[in-house]
């Protein structure tokens, strides 16, 4: 069933060969991970070969050097046929940071590895058990002695650590106290996780209601080259916030393909089920909820589309990324509950994959950003209201 027509599809060949490398990895190889809290080695490694999560790279540095459009089709895409990229979308942007405010040693060092997938760089420490969203609250530090950093402190939320080989941190190195805005005195670290395993790095996974492969972190003087430091010290935050843009607008494109998985899925079964002699889906009870989603994901389509062309234009869209964001995570958790309801006791079982996907696209309303805190920022950077925290 067509989502939207031919002509409004960008990137068709892109999507036409994630499709063929995704039915390599049907609805049965997602339920035995799930099952098992595994992680899809094979699948992440696939991605990996095929090019796909070096999209953003620099052709420089080993990479596709595509525009974000093209990885928010890839993302798109791996979603709508029922995989889930969550597994390894950091590889595709967090190296973002190291290409904008690393230094040329830095970019050298390790973006070709990435691009290649010798290196995986997936795991983003920055949110902490205390702080929470109130990143300039966080009480990691990282104290200079002479040729090295150490760090110590925790975080939390800390996806596929137990699967990356290198994080991109955020401690304090100047006490909040000691510094004129609370966003001052952050620094941001490139940490070869591989070499601080067991020597001042713990990891512990954290069991969650989906497969996510989240982790509990801890930093006990954890010692790193000086050299760990991106950019300058002092200016992490506002190395974070430089990527923060396309993170939400690439999870929002993730969104959109959920949304047209559910809607997809929803659709068929209602003209496959027959209740009362009569397919359900010629009941309009049945009907409107799912036409209600699919006019609510194409709404939300338009604004990550706008987002990105913002983008690629160089502007800073703010306000149109969170927007993308909170739109598409609706679009998508309105149409699971329409799938849901639309398989009524069947959306429960397991052999036919949509409570697995209800559970995986919950946790955008959540996550990277909640909700509550994109209605803030509208309100006072768009809205002009006052702060509300």
């Amino acid at each position: 069933m067509p989502m939207t027509s031919v002509e409004d599809e960008p990137y068709a060949e892109i999507r036409a060969e994630i499709a063929k490398l995704c039915a390599r990895y049907p609805n049965e190889y997602w339920r035995k991970l799930d099952a098992e809290r595994a992680y899809p080695t094979d699948f992440v490694n696939a991605l990996t070969e095929a090019g796909f999560l070096a999209a953003l790279i620099p052709e420089a540095y080993g990479g596709s050097d595509l525009p974000l459009s093209a990885a928010a089709a890839i993302l798109e895409e791996i979603q709508r046929q029922g995989c889930n990229a969550a597994a390894c979308h950091a590889q595709m942007y967090t190296m973002g940071t190291i290409l904008r405010h690393g230094s040329e040693a830095q970019k050298q060092e390790y973006l070709p590895k990435i691009a290649s997938g010798d290196l995986r760089l997936q795991a983003f420490g920055v949110t902490e058990p205390t702080s929470g969203t109130d990143t300039t609250a966080l009480r990691t530090t990282a104290r200079r002695d002479g040729d090295r950093y150490i760090v110590n402190g925790q975080k939390i939320w800390t996806s596929r650590a137990e699967h990356s080989d290198l994080m991109l941190l955020l401690a304090r190195t100047t006490p909040r106290d000691q510094v004129a805005r609370k966003t001052d005195g952050l620094s941001t670290f490139i940490v070869d996780m591989r070499a601080v395993l067991g020597n001042g790095l713990t990891i512990r996974p954290i069991r969650t209601m989906m497969n996510h492969n989240s982790c509990e972190v801890f930093f006990d003087d954890m010692a790193i080259p000086a050299d760990s430091l991106v950019g300058e010290e002092g200016k992490g935050f506002r190395y974070i916030l430089s990527g923060m843009n396309a993170e939400r607008i690439l999870i929002a494109a993730e969104c959109i393909g959920d949304a047209k998985w559910f809607i997809e899925k929803a659709a068929a079964y209602a003209g496959e089920r027959h209740v009362f002699g009569r397919p359900i889906g010629r009941n309009q009870g049945i009907q409107f909820p799912i036409a209600t989603a699919y006019a609510h994901m194409r709404a939300a389509e338009l604004m990550v589309r706008q987002a990105l062309r913002l983008y690629e234009a160089g502007a800073n869209p703010g306000a149109e990324a969170n927007m993308a964001k909170m739109l598409a995570a609706d679009a998508s958790f309105e149409a699971a509950n329409a799938c849901v309801q639309t398989f009524g006791g069947f959306g429960f079982a397991e052999e036919y994959d949509v409570e697995r996907k209800f559970r995986e696209t919950r946790l955008y309303q959540v996550a990277p950003i909640s909700t509550n805190l994109i209605l803030a920022y509208l309100a006072e950077h768009v809205l002009g209201m006052p702060r509300s925290y």
